[in-house]
């Protein structure tokens, strides 16, 4: 929830699935009963600010946690998840085709973290990421599938780039220490082909 400045009202800003609601950590809450923000972007505030958790999250996407996701996060059911979709995705055309993770540029920024009874913060933040599936060789092409036709039509093409916008939540210590991803969330909010004159 955020309160928006002009109306002073508290808007719901992000909802995530969690695979396992075991998973989330109580909340610390002080003498009043209020729940305590924390700082998600400062890295004196927890130990993977929200552009390390961003960066880690997009590298279990694009490299199967090979590089800063296996620094930041221990092994959960949902970074499993998030490796099993690059593992499964990068082979769907074998060799007649090839598909890349990337970052692209996360429309909503904002993160929200409150302090937990174990002293870690809760995070919950959002990451843009692309995939582009493309064939390996000339005169083959990609015909969209039923799902993408909203975007794409029905014309095949040799490449299509598919934005997805995601909502993550995760575990933080605020000392030096493994995150833990417990939830995301991610829908296709964009697609696009290569014209075949281009």
């Amino acid at each position: 929830m955020a309160e928006q400045a002009k109306t002073q009202r508290w808007e719901m800003v992000a909802a995530v699935d969690l695979d396992d609601k075991k998973q989330v950590p109580e909340i610390a809450f002080d003498a009043d009963g209020y729940a305590t923000a924390i700082d998600a972007t400062s890295a004196k505030a927890v130990a993977a600010p929200d552009d390390v958790l961003r960066a880690a999250v997009i590298d279990n996407f694009s490299t199967g946690c090979d590089l800063t996701g296996k620094k930041v996060f221990a092994t959960t059911k949902t970074s499993k998840r998030q490796i099993k979709v690059h593992d499964e995705t990068i082979h769907e055309f074998g060799s007649r085709g090839t598909t890349e993770f990337s970052s692209a540029v996360t429309e909503f920024p904002d993160s929200y973290a409150l302090k937990t009874a174990d002293d870690r913060a809760l995070v919950v933040l959002a990451h843009t990421h692309t995939q582009r599936d493309a064939v390996a060789h000339s005169g083959l092409q990609i015909v969209p599938d039923k799902q993408d036709r909203a975007w794409l039509g029905t014309t095949p093409s040799p490449s299509f780039t598919y934005t997805f916008t995601c909502s993550d939540v995760a575990t933080v210590p605020t000392t030096p220490g493994k995150s833990q991803l417990i939830g995301y969330t991610c829908r296709r909010t964009d697609a696009e082909g290569l014209s075949i004159s281009a």
